[in-house]
């Protein structure tokens, strides 16, 4: 008999796109922690006056929370303060036909700030008359074109609607983005720049775009139009962005089994090139055996017992032959695997691959021997599902049973950049979303069955396997074991990474949103989404792994704490959530050697573990007190 499923309905347990983000001229806790400070706080111009000027004018005025100019001879107006490497976020919203433009690097020896300061563009890309339309560097650098219209770019939202704009300068490589959506990257002096400016209406004007530092502009250009969330990040002279944590905890990474070796596995393959070992799960089985069992990403899964000083493994099952990966190709492979709860009495587990050729994902079932505990019958293999992904990024691969018995599977967009189908807004496709199956039943000729309470099931247009959606590439999930919460690690794509808690029939927001930010052209203000508890942005790492809320006993000092990683910044940290209060209580460092952890897993005890690439098969580690 299945238990009741841990989750309410979305209605009963969460409200709209802002419940989790901070409200307009706020900033979050994670911005608060990673360097972030306001420069418009919806109440006060204190940080700008007019150009070559002490005071900021009338025509300046704050309605509503905005920084709007409102009268005619309003004026350019410059931060009071000069930056050299920073990062910048605000919202515009441009009336109908308007024109403007964010500047920076901006000095006060011309008559106009123009002249010195490069200027991103800014006008309602409709019905304005210039030919740079908003988000380009004037003259200087636009955005690719869009490969389905052949024009540049556009992922603006009409005059009168809230625009983001999200900035980063520095020496080295500068960059813009429109609603989310990367436009340009550039390097302020570079030949190319300079070749560009010899070309433009800038080329007389000897320290244009020349400062070592200067103001940040906002352009009058005769239209009305407001500004509110404006944000700065100083970047320094090192570039160095905070680690948005509030302590670092007195634990540390050490190797889990030292002396293990992985039966069949060499570090080079047969023409001598070196191959990588990719451990990419780590599970046990609920069985009372002690077994580990590890997952590696070309195709077999190995176990052993679960002890500090074992030294050999056991090949469980070897599906090389079925699974497709490649190195450049590396989010296709073996992904996911979950043993039956009752796998005990009825051997069952599940697995989820990419299958040669590629580019379509697999869920199976197989079975233990009935001969050998520590072997697959890999011939008892049963087909529940077959997914085909139009690009190989972006498969997800989580395959986890909840507490109510039933199998959830973490499916990414389908791949690409930007989500080109808007799968992850489709209920009529699978991809981007969490599903729910009934694997111990069979229904309409398919190897499952849909649970009764999943909550698209009366929806003729949805696909009913979907239990959440709005995801872009679910890259871990896993159930609390006390709580019964379902937390979801969701990789972003150019800003910002996301942790949420999965509820029945959420919207994510993807790719109305990343993260608790705008994304792309499509408005989500007509849209029921549900924010992150937590995000970080791509100046502190690029690529979340998801790991588990720690209820081992090992180390107290982790215990309720939801741990994660970044791949590309080599992070580690512990987040303390209190889902009564629905806030984050803390952010705390896991000090460690900066490792590009791939996945998490536990024990049967909860203790944790985490993963990375080798070429030496030592991979697999754990955490213990300093």
């Amino acid at each position: 008999m299945k238990q009741t499923v841990f989750c309410a309905a979305l209605a009963g347990v969460f409200s709209v796109t802002s419940l989790f983000a901070a409200g307009p001229n706020q900033l979050t806790e994670a911005e608060k922690r990673s360097g972030w400070e306001l420069l418009f706080d919806g109440t006060s111009t204190e940080n700008f006056r007019n150009y070559q000027k002490d005071t900021i004018s009338d025509g300046w005025v704050v309605e509503d929370g905005a920084l709007i100019r409102k009268e005619k001879g309003a004026g350019d107006i410059i931060t009071k303060n000069k930056y050299s490497a920073f990062e910048l976020m605000l919202d515009y919203k441009i009336s109908p036909g308007g024109n403007s433009g964010l500047m920076f690097l901006v000095t006060e020896e011309y008559p106009t700030p123009w002249r010195s300061g490069p200027e991103i563009q800014i006008q309602d890309n409709v019905d304005g008359h210039d030919a740079q339309k908003a988000g380009w560097l004037y003259q200087l650098y636009q955005p690719p074109n869009d490969p389905e219209t052949g024009k540049p770019l556009d992922a603006t939202r009409p005059a009168g609607e809230w625009n983001q704009l999200h900035v980063i300068i520095d020496p080295k490589q500068s960059e813009i983005n429109m609603n989310g959506v990367r436009y340009v990257r550039f390097q302020v002096g570079s030949d190319d720049w300079n070749k560009k400016v010899a070309a433009s209406k800038f080329a007389p004007f000897e320290n244009f775009g020349k400062a070592k530092e200067g103001h940040i502009a906002l352009q009058d250009h005769g239209n009305e139009v407001a500004f509110r969330n404006i944000k700065i990040r100083d970047l320094g002279q090192d570039n160095a962005v905070k680690n948005p944590v509030d302590s670092e905890l007195g634990v540390k990474p050490k190797l889990a089994f030292p002396n293990l070796t992985w039966k069949n596995w060499e570090p080079v393959d047969e023409k001598g090139r070196p191959q990588s070992f990719r451990p990419i799960v780590v599970t046990h089985a609920n069985d009372g055996s002690g077994r580990l069992f590890v997952m590696e990403q070309h195709g077999v899964i190995y176990s052993f017992e679960n002890k500090p000083d074992v030294t050999e493994s056991n090949v469980f099952l070897d599906l090389r032959e079925s699974v497709k990966y490649a190195d450049r190709q590396n989010e296709e492979g073996f992904l996911g695997m979950a043993f039956h709860p009752k796998y005990k009495e009825n051997g069952e587990f599940f697995v989820y691959y990419t299958e040669v050729p590629g580019q379509v994902s697999v869920i199976s079932r197989f079975n233990v021997s009935a001969d050998d505990p520590n072997k697959a019958d890999p011939d008892s293999e049963l087909e529940i599902m077959r997914i085909e992904q139009p690009f190989w990024n972006h498969n997800g691969g989580t395959i986890a049973f909840g507490p109510d018995g039933y199998l959830y599977v973490g499916l990414g967009d389908g791949g690409s950049a930007n989500d080109p189908f808007n799968n992850a807004q489709n209920l009529s496709s699978l991809l981007g979303s969490i599903l729910r199956i009934d694997i111990d039943s069979t229904q309409d000729g398919k190897n499952y069955a849909i649970p009764e309470d999943n909550p698209f099931i009366r929806d003729r247009e949805a696909r009913p396997e979907i239990y959440a959606y709005g995801l872009r590439n679910v890259w871990r999930m896993s159930f609390d074991r006390e709580s019964g919460d379902l937390w979801c690690a969701d990789v972003g794509q150019n800003l910002w990474e996301e942790i949420n808690i999965i509820v029945k029939g959420g919207n994510y927001g993807w790719n109305l949103k990343e993260g608790t930010h705008p994304f792309g052209s499509s408005s989500a203000l007509n849209t029921q989404v549900i924010d992150p508890i937590w995000e970080y942005d791509h100046g502190v790492g690029k690529s979340i792994t998801g790991g588990t809320v720690y209820r081992g006993s090992r180390l107290p000092s982790l215990n309720g704490k939801y741990i994660y990683a970044d791949y590309v910044s080599g992070l580690i940290w512990a987040l303390n959530y209190d889902s009564t209060q629905k806030k984050v209580v803390s952010n705390d460092s896991i000090p460690s050697p900066q490792m590009p952890v791939i996945t998490f897993g536990e024990d049967a005890e909860g203790e944790i573990y985490f993963c990375i690439v080798t070429n030496d098969g030592n991979g697999i580690y754990t955490f213990v007190a300093e």
